[in-house]
């Protein structure tokens, strides 16, 4: 529908979203492990103390794990755990991961990125 004048409307800011918080910052995390969580919150439209209020929750739920690599952070994602509200508990973190980006991102333990990379190195 048009004004009048050729033009679409302006947008309403829509005040609610089907995914929280808390699954926006493990879909980014899961697509770009190695991403800052400034970075992150800027993506999700949350501060970046938003940010790692939710990653030490997720963290704790046993959802995400944190690695250092050298002095960046990088996550890995535990898709095999159940969602959290007993609507969806019958769905894992895979599903949700799958639904969102039609397919599971595939992650390399950051200890064996290290050591493929020392070897590569050291390869004749």
């Amino acid at each position: 529908m048009t004004d009048g004048f050729g033009q679409e409307p302006p947008q309403k800011s829509v005040p609610w979203t089907f995914l929280s918080n808390h699954s926006h910052v493990l879909i980014c995390l899961a697509k770009e492990p190695y991403l800052r969580l400034r970075d992150v919150a800027n993506r999700v439209g949350i501060t970046e103390r938003s940010a790692q209020r939710i990653v030490m929750e997720l963290e704790q739920a046993g959802v995400l794990a944190r690695c250092k690599v050298g002095r960046r952070n990088s996550y890995v994602v535990h898709v095999e755990q159940p969602l959290r509200h007993p609507v969806e508990r019958h769905c894992t973190v895979a599903d949700l991961l799958t639904m969102v980006n039609g397919e599971l991102p595939t992650q390399q333990d950051p200890d064996e990125s290290d050591d493929n990379a020392t070897e590569s190195a050291h390869a004749p």
